[in-house]
């Protein structure tokens, strides 16, 4: 192959020209990013986990690739010298309920080939994290954080040396066929390829109806704010603390996290976001919020989850609920502990025109073109393994070579 082009400079994009250029699939490869920067948004914000794979049903492609992803990551961390920090964290049952959901995701994490997963009650469970209180835990080992912007320097820089192109402030604006060739327009140019991998993330369903594709699904963009505890509480974190996720939806609920700069985070919630790039309360653009609210998948799904969308929504206009969600983890938290809002991110979920989530990740094919369409949370970390498995797709292998 003579050229290859990837849309989206974000860690799967980088990833996946990454691993093409490792296994020369082409002479020339091209990463178009539109920002004038890499890696701005899902990949920067976000809460720097290195997920290894517990949370996805047996068999799904999630599952595979977040636990040959993790493996890669830490590998590739090794190998350059990145900031990462395998320090574990606990999944920590509150009530009966969770305890039995609890089973189930021990179960689900061992299916996966997850290693020393262990159980923890009672006094246990204050070993590890003394001021989390719960009837249960699941300890969970391979679990760490890591430094995503130094892994996409490091990305670029493999990329450049070896010879091929990151070419920032280049959308890609429209993809066309010609013959057995690929034209992708930019403002600057035509480029003809080989072979296109749309890596868009947040817009990738956009560059995907730029191609001519009509996706079953669309973007609706979900933003994830985060407070910072300040140094009084931070003793009160030893690792990470997550609660028991609800399995029919995508968001693992308000949770703390280290952060491999110093510090720990706390949160996420999750709202629907007026701006596909927006990471204050107050931004908005006019086309997304159009497109999100002229979508009959939104209303279908907050149909299916009205008592969620609330129970959001409150946690993200009020620091007292966000607080009590909080103390179901760690009952010491207390309002003086948050100091100040930490980061936040804008999650790119995929939703059926029926309201349902995509809850794996999903890919559409035609002729010279792959399209990632799904791609959320474990992406960052499962990058390197969906990197592989988009260029074993492209050469038309089976899945299981990757």
């Amino acid at each position: 192959m003579e050229r290859l082009i990837i849309i989206g400079g974000g860690i799967i994009g980088l990833a996946t020209a990454l691993q093409a250029s490792r296994q020369k699939v082409a002479r020339e490869i091209i990463v178009l990013e539109k920002d004038p920067q890499t890696g701005g948004h899902q990949s920067s914000h976000n809460s720097g986990v290195l997920h290894c794979g517990l949370y996805y049903k047996p068999g799904s492609l999630k599952a595979r690739l977040a636990v040959e992803g993790i493996r890669a990551m830490v590998d590739f961390c090794k190998e350059h010298d990145i900031p990462h920090d395998i320090c574990g964290k606990i999944v920590l049952a509150v009530d009966e309920s969770e305890v039995a959901r609890l089973r189930d995701l021990q179960a689900r994490g061992t299916a996966n080939g997850l290693r020393g997963l262990q159980r923890l009650e009672g006094a246990a469970i204050q070993e590890i994290e003394p001021h989390a209180v719960g009837l249960a835990a699941l300890r969970v080992p391979e679990e760490g954080i890591v430094d995503y912007a130094a892994v996409m320097r490091k990305m670029v820089e493999l990329i450049r040396s070896a010879g091929h192109q990151v070419r920032t402030s280049a959308p890609a604006l429209r993809i066309r066929t010609s013959g057995s060739q690929q034209i992708v327009s930019t403002p600057q140019e035509d480029i003809a390829a080989d072979f296109v991998i749309n890596c868009a993330g947040l817009h990738c369903d956009r560059v995907a109806k730029s191609a001519g594709l009509q996706p079953d699904s669309s973007i609706v963009p979900f933003r994830g704010d985060y407070w910072k505890l300040a140094p009084s509480g931070e003793h009160l974190v030893r690792h990470l603390i997550y609660p028991v996720p609800d399995p029919t939806l995508p968001f693992l609920g308000v949770h703390f996290t280290r952060m491999i700069g110093g510090g720990i985070e706390a949160g996420p919630n999750a709202v629907l976001a007026f701006k596909r790039e927006g990471y204050q309360r107050t931004d908005f653009s006019l086309q997304d919020a159009w497109e999100t609210l002229t979508f009959p998948g939104l209303y279908r799904f907050l149909k299916k989850y009205p008592g969620t969308t609330w129970s959001e929504l409150r946690n993200s206009f009020s620091k007292v609920v966000f607080l009590k969600n909080l103390q179901r983890l760690i009952p010491d938290i207390r309002m003086e502990h948050i100091s100040r809002e930490g980061g936040s991110g804008v999650r790119a979920q995929a939703i059926h025109r029926d309201g349902s989530l995509l809850m794996d990740f999903s890919l559409e094919q035609k002729p010279g073109q792959i399209h990632l369409l799904n791609a959320p949370s474990p992406g960052a970390t499962a990058s390197l393994a969906i990197g592989n498995y988009l260029i074993a797709q492209m050469q038309g292998t089976s899945p299981n070579a990757c």
